[in-house]
């Protein structure tokens, strides 16, 4: 069995400032306001330096980044698109839920 390393980062904070959604994500603080300019992201705090984005924030932004790129679609394109799958997971589980309370009917 082959020893190996897996390096990473761990995007499972509660919490991360613009500096560091910025490093983390590779973009620049000019790429978050865009972002949150067109209601991506939603940040806690009046002002960029008081800035906290939810854990789930890096996953949302390199979820746009790889479809803007993939898809050759513009921002907002890209941050529709990640809406629309995020809607389609919800409502997945939703019909999953009560699939399980009928079956407790049955």
């Amino acid at each position: 069995m082959k020893n190996s390393v897996v390096t990473g980062v761990v995007i499972d904070e509660d919490h991360f400032t613009l500096t560091e959604l910025t490093e983390i994500c590779g973009i620049t603080p000019e790429t978050v306001f865009e972002m949150v300019e067109l209601g991506l992201l939603n940040p806690q705090g009046s002002r960029p330096e008081q800035w906290l984005f939810p854990g789930v924030a890096a996953r949302r932004v390199r979820q746009v980044l790889r479809l803007s790129e993939d898809l050759e679609v513009n921002m907002a394109g890209a941050i529709l698109a990640v809406e629309l799958l995020e809607e389609r997971e919800r409502l997945q589980a939703q019909v999953r839920e009560l699939e399980y309370r009928l079956s407790l009917l049955c």
